[in-house]
């Protein structure tokens, strides 16, 4: 196992071999198994890292990121990143995420397309693995994930957050190594994938298979990729992602002007959005992530969510959005009665599910008290 600069070899419409790296780091894990049994040879994963770490080693702090976002947590759009950091207003001197206090790590996720093994990425064959891809878990992430704090020489983070998926990966940190985090936040997340958000996944992963590009999964190298599939899983999204009210205050029945025919504003908001990912995210690690995100189930063979979260001592935060009608506030409720020692910590917004990256003051300051 090593850590290089050196990029490793993928496809797809992200990142891809022989891009600028930018400012990541990729670190090369060797073979992984997988909690199916699969073994997964040569993993990497991609990460940036901000601040350093201490002597001691007792101020690192990983930052998960959400289902489309990558390691690229904070800075500006540069060579290897053509979008800013997602959190831009969370980390650096002097924010909430003090890099001049913190040593900040963020992985891109097992299964992604941004420089971590992926879908798009070259299987032993040389070949992008495609349809051949294992599933992963948010278990084998986070097993991922581990491997990597080993390579860093990190015994213990003083903390784990992230918001959505990346909420879910925290959850699982405190439940499959207790005793190598000291404080968590889940934020905009849930113990399990709920019946509701499995059918909302099932309905964006069918738009990407029944798109014609899609080729079963093996569109690389075909000149051709399911970017109208993808487009629309995205749209399909992108309605949980707000809230009705939201959405109703901000485009109600506004027509979009110009063009012939009835076309609101909503629409043109959606295709928008829509059009963005397909232009830079792989279809085939859509598919993966949000299959990890249904696997999700902290407490899966492990007595329920109250066994799974009690061997955990240290201090868990768990952040509701109380409009999120994707991860209602219920479903952080319910962790936090499973948990005698974890403290809910709503956050007030009209915007919905994507607050956890909008709502800047009130998440730094629940990250503010969580570090201390």
């Amino acid at each position: 196992m090593s850590i290089t600069h050196q990029p490793p070899a993928t496809g797809a419409a992200c990142w891809r071999d022989g891009d600028d790296p930018g400012d990541r780091l990729f670190a090369h894990l060797g073979e992984l198994t997988l909690e199916s049994g699969v073994r997964l040879p040569e993993v990497t994963l991609a990460y940036e890292t901000w601040g350093r770490l201490s002597p001691s080693g007792d101020n690192a702090v990983l930052v998960e990121h959400a289902l489309t976002g990558d390691s690229h947590v904070a800075g500006g759009v540069g060579p290897g990143h053509p979008t800013p950091g997602w959190w831009t207003d969370l980390v650096g001197p002097g924010l909430p995420l003090d890099t001049d206090r913190w040593f900040v790590v963020a992985p891109n996720v097992l299964g992604g397309c941004q420089g971590s093994t992926g879908p798009s990425s070259p299987a032993p064959d040389g070949r992008p693995w495609g349809s051949r891809f294992p599933q992963v878990t948010v278990r084998d992430q986070v097993a991922a994930e581990a491997r990597l704090a080993e390579q860093l020489g990190l015994r213990r983070w003083r903390a784990v957050l992230g918001g959505s998926m990346g909420g879910m990966r925290s959850l699982e940190w405190v439940t499959s190594h207790p005793d190598r985090v000291q404080a968590a936040l889940v934020l905009a997340s849930t113990g399990y994938a709920s019946a509701e958000q499995i059918g909302w996944s099932q309905a964006q992963i069918l738009a990407i298979r029944n798109d014609p590009d899609f080729a079963d999964g093996d569109y690389y190298g075909t000149g051709r990729s399911p970017e109208a599939g993808l487009a629309i899983a995205r749209q399909i999204a992108h309605v949980t992602y707000r809230s009705e009210l939201e959405l109703h205050e901000r485009f109600g029945r506004d027509e979009q002007p110009g063009g012939a025919g009835r076309r609101f504003a909503v629409e043109s908001y959606l295709d928008h959005h829509g059009a963005k990912l397909a232009a830079r995210f792989d279809a085939n690690s859509y598919i993966a992530l949000s299959e990890a995100m249904n696997s999700h189930d902290v407490g899966r063979g492990r007595g329920g969510l109250q066994a799974a979260l009690a061997p955990f001592a240290g201090r868990l935060v768990v952040a509701p959005i109380d409009s999120d009608r994707l991860y209602p506030p219920r479903l952080s409720e319910e962790i936090v009665a499973a948990s005698p020692s974890a403290e809910l910590r709503p956050v007030r917004s009209l915007v919905g599910h994507d607050a956890f990256l909008t709502e800047s003051d009130q998440v730094g300051r629940i990250i503010r008290d969580l570090l201390g």
